[in-house]
């Protein structure tokens, strides 16, 4: 464990240095306990990114915009339509856009994710979905959101090893937690197994499901 401990410390000194803005809003989530996605899974992410070069991303969990705006920065011609239910939150992702200068292709779409498909559907097709919120409703998002990502477009899941609980023998002992680890248990079997979709689960950051749609 201290070897696997040291060799994720390795990695992550060698990420380049971010923007003073992106360093703020890190520092801003930590302080507040926002969750925002881990530095190495947001490294792979970004690389899937620019390997594929999508013109429009679909998010479904805005949080700060930490996220969403390093996406933008990173592809200067991609729009990003992202969903947030909190409206400070979302507020205060709307005003790190600005900071970014990255607004005019960043769309905060307020609300519950699971309530809003048909307004996010007008803005569709999409190149690459990203979902990151609720950890309970991954399947749901799933089910949704999936029929507007494109033939060969890109799906990431993340947080879906859930700070290795989901691969664990050990599980937790609160009622509201396991219940969810087994519904991520199962999302990530279901998913692994469709055969609509090339999948692959990396165990970077909190764990990375990736999923290349096929069909």
């Amino acid at each position: 464990m201290e070897t696997v401990g040291k060799t994720d410390e390795y990695i992550r000194s060698l990420i380049q240095e971010r923007s003073p803005l992106i360093k703020e809003m890190e520092a801003y989530a930590e302080e507040h306990q926002v969750p925002i996605m881990e530095l190495d899974g947001m490294e792979t992410l970004l690389q899937f990114l620019r390997i594929q070069q999508p013109d429009h991303i679909l998010e479904i969990g805005t949080a700060i915009g930490y996220s969403a705006i390093r996406m933008l920065l990173t592809l200067p011609q991609a729009q990003v339509t992202s969903i947030e239910r909190d409206i400070q939150r979302a507020a205060l992702a709307k005003e790190n856009g600005l900071k970014a200068k990255v607004n005019n292709r960043f769309q905060i779409i307020e609300g519950d994710a699971l309530e809003v498909s048909e307004i996010v559907q007008t803005n569709g097709p999409f190149d690459a979905l990203f979902i990151d919120a609720a950890k309970g409703q991954y399947e749901r998002f799933f089910a949704l959101y999936e029929p507007m990502v494109k033939e060969n477009g890109l799906i990431f899941s993340d947080n879906v090893l859930f700070k290795g609980m989901v691969a664990s023998e050990r599980k937790p002992e609160s009622r509201g937690v396991k219940a969810m680890v087994n519904k991520l248990t199962k999302y990530n079997e279901k998913l692994m197994s469709d055969q609509r979709f090339h999948s692959i689960l990396l165990p970077i950051g909190d764990g990375i499901l990736v999923s290349r749609k096929i069909k």
